[in-house]
């Protein structure tokens, strides 16, 4: 997989993600964000291969990165083809398909502060060694100082500009979010679980069940 960081252009996330990759002999690397208070978009990614991992995880709700985030702690699966106990019934085969065999989540904090988690990918199963996971957790200080140095310039209300770079179609979801909220009076966490829980519910992309709300042909009910 080509690195990002190789692109003059590339933000200093990307640029730690790369340096994750040639550091720890990885296959990709991506950051997470949290926006509003929780895990949303990628703002960082080694390769567009990695970003499509990383996202598909927010998806579907499950994976390393979300564990990651929910627990605070590091989350390691050297094994994913073959995973005791099966951690991530959709994410994990999807995974594999997409060539990771193993992967290493690092949650990003200083203190109560959470910013979001680092993951790291490879293409061969096995553990991270004791000094990798030093060098890990370094790249992954690394990325919270950078992150909240960016953040320090950014309008109240906004990310700053080099972090809000979430794929296109996240802007759909996140629009789609909101009409939710409004729609059931609900909270926009819930609103995005509702979302979310529909598209597992139907088999379908949560970016399409999007669509189709932002485009008003379809309209989620609340419980009856």
């Amino acid at each position: 997989m080509a690195e990002a960081g190789a692109d003059d252009a590339a933000s200093p996330v990307d640029r730690i993600c790369a340096a994750a990759v040639a550091l720890l002999s990885l296959s990709g690397a991506g950051l997470s964000l949290m926006v509003d208070g929780q895990l949303r978009g990628t703002a960082g990614v080694s390769d567009p291969g990695i970003a499509a991992v990383q996202e598909l995880q927010l998806m579907l709700g499950e994976g390393p990165c979300v564990d990651a985030w929910e627990s605070s702690a590091p989350v390691m699966e050297p094994e994913l083809a073959d995973p005791v106990p099966v951690r991530w019934p959709a994410f994990g085969p999807a995974g594999v398909t997409a060539g990771i065999r193993a992967v290493f989540a690092l949650p990003l904090h200083v203190g109560a502060i959470r910013v979001g988690v680092l993951v790291l990918y490879r293409d061969r199963a096995g553990a991270l060694t004791a000094d990798e996971l030093v060098d890990g957790l370094v790249l992954a200080d690394v990325a919270v100082h950078t992150v909240l140095g960016l953040q320090a310039g950014a309008p109240a209300d906004g990310l700053h500009e080099l972090l809000a770079k979430a794929p296109p179609h996240w802007a759909e979801v996140h629009q789609a979010t909101g009409m939710v909220s409004a729609q059931l009076d609900v909270s926009l966490d819930e609103a995005f679980v509702r979302l979310r829980g529909h598209a597992f519910a139907e088999g379908l992309d949560l970016r399409v069940v999007a669509r189709e709300v932002v485009e008003r042909r379809l309209r989620l009910e609340g419980p009856a």
